[in-house]
């Protein structure tokens, strides 16, 4: 079994995603399937087909799709019996969503919640690496940003991890202002 550097290319940090193009390319199943597998390693179309079950052809479309909006890139290429294989790789480990919104794009505030929830309610096995649960603490504002940073720091890690075993495991942070309501402050010890 491989265990390699996650993934074996370089890659900026973050990439901000500005354009509408951006979002329009990457929010489709396919592609956010062959974004996330190339956190991994660089990949050649056959590999992400065969990985995908598609067709190298569809495979090929999404590829050049993601290219053209700047999202991946060729790393590396290699000749295979006098034909150069194309190795893919991200531009960037992290996709930032801006807080503006972009013409002509309509993502809803709970499109990654739904995707998890969707993949959650598949889970086999509930006993391997498991947990789910839900929060809530009235904090200042400051504090709300610490937490945020750990979070990301957090999911960095995550991503960072050595590639190995036989399952691959979803993370799915939110921090997030509510509107529920809160005790009032004790004036004094009462």
């Amino acid at each position: 079994m491989t265990d390699h550097k996650a993934p074996d290319y370089e890659l900026d940090q973050t990439l901000a995603l500005e354009r509408s193009d951006q979002y329009k390319v990457l929010f489709e199943e396919t592609r956010m399937q062959i974004v996330d597998l190339l956190l991994e390693r660089a990949a050649t179309i056959k590999e992400l087909a065969e990985t995908l079950d598609k067709p190298k052809g569809t495979i090929g479309h999404h590829v050049s799709a993601l290219v053209e909006a700047g999202l991946i890139r060729v790393v590396r290429t290699k000749m295979v019996r006098a034909i150069e294989a194309k190795y893919y790789g991200r531009t960037a480990r992290t996709y930032v969503i801006g807080d503006k919104p972009v013409a002509g794009v309509d993502l809803a505030p709970d499109h990654f919640l739904q995707s998890a929830a969707n993949e959650f309610a598949r889970v086999e096995d509930p006993s391997v690496g498991t947990l789910s649960t839900l929060r809530y603490a009235r904090i200042p504002d400051d504090r709300a940003d610490e937490w945020s940073t750990r979070l990301a720091d957090l999911a960095e890690e995550f991503t960072t991890e050595k590639r190995s075993g036989e399952t691959t495991f979803g993370l799915l942070l939110a921090m997030y202002p509510t509107d529920r309501p809160h005790l009032p402050d004790r004036e004094d010890d009462e």
